[in-house]
């Protein structure tokens, strides 16, 4: 990137955060923080309003550039995201984004405008029949109780059964994971964290009370600390080269760690929570698949054969 287009990169930078660390700037261009601290300089002297606090950042003061032009490249992941989020978003995230696109696309030039209208229908993400549709109506609601900190009131389905309860929680984050939107939020009757999937929400609405982040964990903190807790089990799998790629496509949803191929099989670790469903799902490649540890699975294996054996016989 020559400096010129990096100076109108940081600018436009600079108007997506309220304050923008020089490290930031540096990480994002690949400058030292030297050429950050000179391409700013050189932007003030062109009479862009920059305003530095010791310790803290870059902010505008009261500026503003629209980044009317785009790349091919930006126009086109504009048509990707638009399409992952008719797939894995609701409709009010869904009716946000397509305004926006509308906005956008309005100032894009007529060979960009011809470029997006040609890629939109040449792409398509179709969702797995297993995800889960997202919830109508939610997720912006859910988005705007995390950002003002707002207690809710929410009627949740129990998993396996029909019975519903009631909660009071503090909203801390939103994750995707497993085919479905979750909620993570204090539960205030448990009195700890729980993860809320969105499509059992039967009902939401305000508490009418706000909670303070500073005594809550923030969504990475309860990630990592789900992630050091939970019960994981690491497993080694070998495969024939073949079947691995039919494995490739599903082995993220059971704790893909790495892949290494030696002597014409392919070896994927994992770490997973459930032995047993990763077992289920190991008997689809039948004698094509070795556990090569724990033996524990090994065991497991020949009991899900034999089990399978008796139903079918």
């Amino acid at each position: 990137m020559n400096r010129l287009d990096r100076l109108t990169a940081i600018l436009i930078h600079l108007q997506t955060k309220r304050v923008v660390r020089a490290q930031e700037l540096a990480d994002r261009f690949g400058i030292s923080l030297r050429t950050v601290y000179r391409d700013v300089r050189s932007l003030e002297e062109a009479g862009v309003p920059i305003g530095a606090e010791a310790g803290v950042g870059y902010f505008l003061e009261n500026y503003h550039l629209p980044p009317v032009m785009f790349t091919n490249a930006e126009a086109s992941a504009l048509v990707f995201g638009a399409k992952l989020v008719a797939q894995y978003a609701d409709a009010s995230v869904q009716t946000g984004f397509d305004s926006a696109l509308y906005k956008i696309k309005s100032v894009l030039k007529g060979s960009e405008k011809e470029h997006l209208d040609e890629l939109d229908s040449q792409l398509t993400v179709i969702r797995p029949a297993a995800d889960t549709a997202p919830t109508d109506q939610l997720l912006n609601t859910l988005q705007a109780a995390i950002v003002g900190r707002k207690r809710l009131q929410l009627t949740y389905q129990v998993p396996d059964s029909d019975a519903e309860t009631k909660r009071e929680v503090d909203p801390i984050g939103l994750v995707h994971y497993g085919g479905s939107w979750h909620l993570i939020a204090y539960c205030q009757l448990r009195h700890d964290y729980r993860d809320f999937r969105t499509d059992r929400i039967q009902d939401l609405a305000y508490a009418g009370s706000t909670f303070q982040t500073h005594n809550r964990l923030s969504l990475a903190t309860y990630l990592e600390r789900l992630r050091n807790t939970a019960k994981l089990t690491e497993v080694c799998i070998s495969l024939d080269p073949k079947m691995a790629r039919y494995a490739r496509r599903e082995r993220y949803g059971f704790g893909f760690i790495k892949e290494e191929t030696r002597n014409d099989r392919v070896y994927m670790h994992f770490l997973t929570q459930s032995t047993e469903g990763f077992c289920r799902w190991l008997l689809m490649y039948g004698q094509t698949v070795q556990i090569e540890s724990p033996d524990a699975l090994r065991n497991y294996m020949q009991h899900l054969a034999q089990e399978a054996i008796a139903h079918w016989q």
